[in-house]
């Protein structure tokens, strides 16, 4: 059974650190906290994934069917190893106590969730052979949507958004940055424009906006400061001045995270080569598209006032 990094925190209650930083891993980006892990075993999960139907027809009396048979396309999907060393000084802990060192160790723990939501978005073994290719890399064909053609980019229209949903199936979330969340909440203010948005809360209380039913995943900043979906994307034929809103729809047989063993915490202790203490945080992981149709992505949008 695939569960979410929320849902596996609360169920390891028996390693306290662990579950700690298992839910700060999922705090710490929206994505990691709705995106479902399936365990496998080894180093690689090879599946078949769905391209074309069979074709289906009628028949006539004593007539026979055409043969036809549906495409299966076979994906091999490694595992990528992520994770860091947590050391704090044991200067820090002497001198203003143990709790110093859960406090270091959640800063770090969350420089590397948002690490692997960048890499999710954006990440490419082509240049980056040790990280597992992205959903934009991911996002091909039909499955890639232009919001316009204009060279320095096109102001989002909610037409394209609905068109972006529809190609989908059982669409669940909308992942974008902060400037276009924006965007949105000051069109739905806009009565010649509107746009149906509401609010709910999130796994841990938080606000989260909705549109047309689904929430917004926000893909902020990564662990370097640099955001996530940057209005520095290529529009069609110009300028880089654009970014993209991912639709996507979690779980079986959908899109979903591969990970083997969940995520390993490990208290080193004192280091022999410095006075430190450190802890250790390995996560054997990766992503699959079991469906050909649960990520599309809208590209070619520039920052600018919504349009109908």
């Amino acid at each position: 059974m695939s569960l979410t990094l929320v849902e596996a925190a609360k169920l390891n209650s028996g390693d306290v650190i662990r579950s700690a930083i298992i839910e700060l891993y999922a705090r710490s980006s929206d994505v990691l906290q709705y995106l479902p892990f399936d365990d496998i075993q080894g180093n690689a999960y090879k599946y078949n994934r769905e391209e074309t139907l069979p074709g289906i027809g009628f028949r006539g009396v004593n007539e026979a069917y055409s043969e036809s048979t549906g495409v299966l396309n076979p994906i091999t999907e490694p595992l990528v190893i992520a994770g860091g060393d947590l050391d704090v000084d044991k200067f820090i802990v002497d001198t203003m106590g143990l709790s110093q060192r859960s406090v270091q160790e959640a800063m770090k723990v969350k420089a590397l969730s948002l690490n692997w939501t960048k890499t999710f978005i954006k990440g490419d073994q082509q240049s980056e052979p040790r990280e597992f290719d992205g959903i934009q890399v991911r996002c091909t064909g039909d499955q890639v949507i232009s919001n316009g053609t204009d060279a320095g980019g096109t102001a989002l229209s909610l037409a394209k958004i609905d068109t972006l949903i529809d190609q989908v199936n059982e669409p669940q979330y909308l992942l974008m940055n902060k400037a276009m969340r924006r965007r949105l909440t000051q069109a739905a203010r806009t009565y010649t424009v509107s746009g149906f948005l509401t609010y709910t809360q999130d796994s841990f209380g938080r606000t989260q906006t909705v549109y047309n039913d689904l929430p917004i995943l926000i893909c902020d900043e990564d662990n370097e400061g640099n955001q996530i979906l940057p209005f520095t994307e290529a529009a069609a034929s110009g300028d880089s001045v654009t970014s993209s809103i991912y639709c996507v729809s979690f779980g079986d047989g959908k899109l979903m995270g591969l990970q083997n063993g969940g995520m390993d915490v490990r208290d080193i202790g004192e280091l022999d080569t410095k006075p430190a203490l450190r802890t250790r945080v390995e996560w054997y992981n990766g992503i699959a598209v079991f469906h050909g149709k649960s990520v599309a992505r809208l590209r070619y949008i520039k920052d600018d006032t919504v349009t109908v």
